[in-house]
């Protein structure tokens, strides 16, 4: 059984993990494998925002930043997903992944000032970005033939790992874990430029984008999921969504991932920005709509046992401070990272 994290990013402990050395997991779960060569990836979430149904000006905006995407030096993969906000807003993301930093800074320049330094168009737009060392995420998935998100890029996937099925084992699954505690430092501050709000957050800052893939599945185990699981899931991301700030979330989206015509896939995840990785797992293992969301897969999973069809997911970043760029225009003021701050 595999280490998740990879021979090239292990180092002296001086911090220990929550399970002893014999540690056996109760099922397999398997980890996105990078070519040691790459040293960081980019996470880079664009949003557009709109009161109501989509409107042409949201169909525009979706089709330049999948031009912006095509063009010299744009994402290696990208995908696209939708929800309705706690004020009502729909909001269309796509987010796109990249593992040359050199490449993604070639190309983010104009693509920033095409997507926030416009006027008035009508809709709100965001730009959400992490480029974290490799050392400081980690990924988690049920099944080893099917990645998404960060994880696409990946060389491989790992054979069974041992650090997961336990409280703990998402830390354990960062390679900084071994050394830093990853303790935040600082509050989130708004800028204004022009007609562009900037959030500077703080070091340490968790990003979740934890997913659920339904495809495969057949009719009694999706209707045990759609029936028994997502309702209980959708309303932990919605207390999340409408009271996450009290638990150290500062905004959550539960989105369902659509295709290139906006047609929804049987796919949806949350992504959730946080003040801490401790307060990520302070609630994953504590709160009461997390403890029912646990409740409700854990007897899924053992009714079905392996004959489940239900793939899950997970990419987890605990970012440095200069590794994470915000910026919001025409939004309202529950967005993303600016309902973590006074404006």
């Amino acid at each position: 059984m595999e280490s998740a994290i990879p021979s090239h990013l292990q180092t002296a402990r001086s911090r220990h993990r929550r399970v002893p050395d014999d540690y056996a997991p109760p099922y397999p779960s398997f980890v996105a494998r990078h070519k040691p060569a790459v040293k960081r990836v980019i996470m880079a979430y664009f949003g557009v925002q709109v009161r109501g149904a989509a409107t042409p000006a949201v169909a525009a905006a979706l089709a330049e930043i999948a031009a912006r995407f095509a063009a010299d030096n744009g994402p290696t993969h990208w995908d696209r997903a939708e929800y309705v906000d706690q004020a009502g807003f729909t909001n269309v993301v796509s987010v796109a992944y990249w593992d040359d930093a050199a490449r993604f800074d070639a190309w983010f320049s104009s693509a920033r000032e095409g997507w926030t330094g416009g006027q008035g168009s009508g809709v709100g737009r965001f730009i959400e970005v992490l480029r974290p060392h490799v050392e400081r995420y980690e990924t988690l998935f049920s099944s080893p033939d099917r990645a998404e998100g960060v994880a696409v890029l990946a060389d491989a996937m790992s054979g069974e790992v041992q650090e997961h099925a336990y409280w703990g084992g998402m830390r354990d699954r960062i390679p900084l874990s071994q050394t830093d505690a990853m303790a935040p430092g600082g509050e989130p501050r708004a800028i204004r430029e022009g007609g562009r709000i900037r959030i500077v957050a703080h070091d340490n800052l968790c990003l979740i984008r934890s997913g659920q893939d339904w495809s495969d599945t057949e009719a009694s185990e999706r209707r045990m999921y759609l029936d028994d699981v997502e309702p209980v899931l959708r309303e932990g991301m919605d207390f999340l969504r409408d009271d996450g700030l009290a638990v150290g979330c500062y905004a959550n989206r539960y989105m369902r991932v659509v295709d290139a015509t906006g047609k929804p896939n049987e796919k949806s995840y949350g992504q959730s920005w946080w003040k801490s990785l401790a307060a990520l797992e302070r609630w994953a293992e504590s709160h009461p709509t997390h403890v029912k969301i646990f409740g409700a897969a854990m007897k899924y999973l053992s009714t079905l046992g392996p004959s489940a069809k239900l793939r899950l997911y997970h990419e987890v970043t605990v970012a440095a401070a200069d590794e994470q760029f915000f910026e919001y225009r025409d939004c309202h003021p529950k967005t993303g990272m600016l309902a973590g701050v006074s404006l």
